[in-house]
């Protein structure tokens, strides 16, 4: 049965650039509220808590290794939005998640996020969003020797550092694929976590790794592609219909 399902989300996932499905990991456990790191001026205490603090604890760096995580556990309703690459800076993108308050993490690329630094500051600034790191130039970064990994990550943080002032704590392996050396040159960078996802929306619709809702929990992924607008439209609405609201996912990996 693990065998079908693996197959049939391998298959609905397939458009998405970052397609490998990611396998069951690690879950995040709870923890104390205290101030959360990686929330901009947009940050907002309205909500079903108040933003922007700790909710729960990502698993500890073991063995000089970040976790990887691919869901959180809670039995509240909220699910959590991720963005990646920044391929294709919408220019609505900002005023979209200000309205429906989506707090999604950002995974940027150096070689995206060049040039365009005032329209990602923006959105970081305006909307609550939290940056992480997803590498300088998204290679497929499994297999790869310890060192050229630690570069792709490292540089990717150290730039945003000093061209958004800010540098993510939150990663994402480009693909979905790592190994331990992924894993070990995420820490080495000042990664707290490494982070999967659960579902993915493409061209307009959102497609599940299992079932056909979101769940409480969940992470979903999508890109800043020219589909931008649809896809955003479409995971608010799969929320609003499973009943579920968007919070923070950086509150949960404090």
């Amino acid at each position: 049965m693990r065998r079908v399902v693996a197959l049939v989300a391998s298959a609905a996932l397939v458009l998405t650039a970052c397609s490998a499905k990611a396998p069951d990991q690690p879950e995040a456990g709870a923890s104390q509220p205290n101030p959360a790191p990686g929330h901009g001026p947009g940050t907002t205490a309205t909500g079903p808590y108040p933003f922007g603090t700790v909710q729960q604890k990502a698993p500890a760096v073991a063995n000089g290794e970040v976790a990887v995580v691919r869901r959180i556990t809670t039995d509240k309703p909220y699910v959590f939005l991720t963005m990646d690459d920044g391929a294709v800076p919408d220019p609505d993108a900002p005023k979209l998640m200000q309205q429906d308050a989506t707090h999604p993490v950002l995974f940027l690329n150096q070689k995206y996020v060049k040039g365009h630094e005032a329209y990602f500051k923006q959105i970081l600034d305006a909307t609550g969003a939290t940056l992480g790191d997803h590498t300088v130039d998204h290679p497929n970064l499994k297999g790869k020797p310890l060192e050229f990994q630690r570069k792709e990550i490292c540089d990717d943080a150290d730039d945003f550092q000093r061209g958004l002032g800010v540098r993510p704590t939150l990663f994402r392996p480009p693909f979905g694929n790592y190994d331990h050396n992924t894993l070990r040159a995420a820490a080495d960078c000042g990664m707290r976590v490494s982070v999967l996802w659960t579902a993915a929306v493409n061209d307009g619709h959102v497609q599940f790794q299992a079932g056909d809702k979101l769940k409480p929990g969940d992470i979903v992924l999508m890109h800043f592609r020219k589909t931008f607008k649809e896809d955003y439209t479409a995971f608010v609405e799969q929320a609003k219909k499973d009943g579920l609201t968007p919070v923070p996912l950086a509150d949960f990996l404090g």
